[in-house]
């Protein structure tokens, strides 16, 4: 295997790690656990890439220094050391419908990148996806919807999220959040950027839904005052 590969593969180990730990009572990292176990993660899978950076690539830095939980030392210790080979990509409405409301914020700041999946910079995989996102400081990720059962890890210290349009939710460094399919769900970023590890886990093809609320503007009005 090629320190390439060898960097990407460590942090693809690093996660399964935390998702390991975490594991008992949490259905989404059940979901991924299972994926990864059939994905073949072979030195011959490996799919080569040519590495990329993106313009936002201060924040993402940013990102990374701020990942400080302690059971997270290992995950981003990993990601420094891979951060260069990855492929790193603004979502360009590759999920969404042209048209639409994403809000500004999310225009302005967001990036992601595939460890696994289609096209990813890691392995290649049909209908599974493992990867990293980004979004940048005072940022609404609006309520949305999508076929695909997904889970996170959350990085960052804290972010806020809303699931089904009930009441807002800090959760912490290390918190793992299953969104079922259809699900609606939204994230606030603070006046830190928020970072993450997502994955689809099936159903991958299916396009997100903007799901309209009437507090948006208000949020975003807030979210900039940080």
């Amino acid at each position: 295997m090629t320190s390439k590969a060898a960097r990407i593969r460590a942090l693809i180990t690093a996660i399964t790690a935390h998702l390991e730990r975490r594991r008992a009572g949490s259905e989404g990292a059940e979901a991924v656990l299972a994926r990864l176990a059939e994905t073949d993660l072979s030195p011959q899978a490996f799919t080569n890439q040519p590495p990329r950076s993106s313009r936002h690539d201060a924040t993402l830095t940013q990102a990374i220094e701020g990942v400080t939980a302690p059971e997270l030392a290992d995950m981003k210790a990993a990601l420094i050391a891979a951060k260069d080979d990855l492929v790193w990509a603004e979502d360009e409405m590759k999920y969404y419908a042209a048209d639409a409301d994403l809000g500004e914020g999310y225009r302005r700041c967001n990036l992601h990148t595939l460890l696994i999946g289609p096209g990813a910079c890691g392995f290649e995989h049909a209908d599974f996806t493992l990867g990293l996102f980004m979004l940048g400081p005072r940022t609404l990720y609006r309520d949305h919807a999508h076929p695909a059962p997904e889970t996170y890890i959350n990085l960052s210290p804290t972010t806020g999220w809303r699931f089904g349009g009930g009441p807002w939710e800090d959760r912490p460094a290390g918190s793992i959040l299953y969104n079922p399919p259809h699900a609606v769900h939204a994230t606030r970023v603070y006046d830190q950027p928020f970072l993450s590890v997502f994955s689809w886990i099936r159903d991958i093809d299916q396009p997100c839904q903007v799901i309209a609320k009437n507090d948006w503007t208000a949020i975003e009005a807030a979210l900039a005052q940080l």
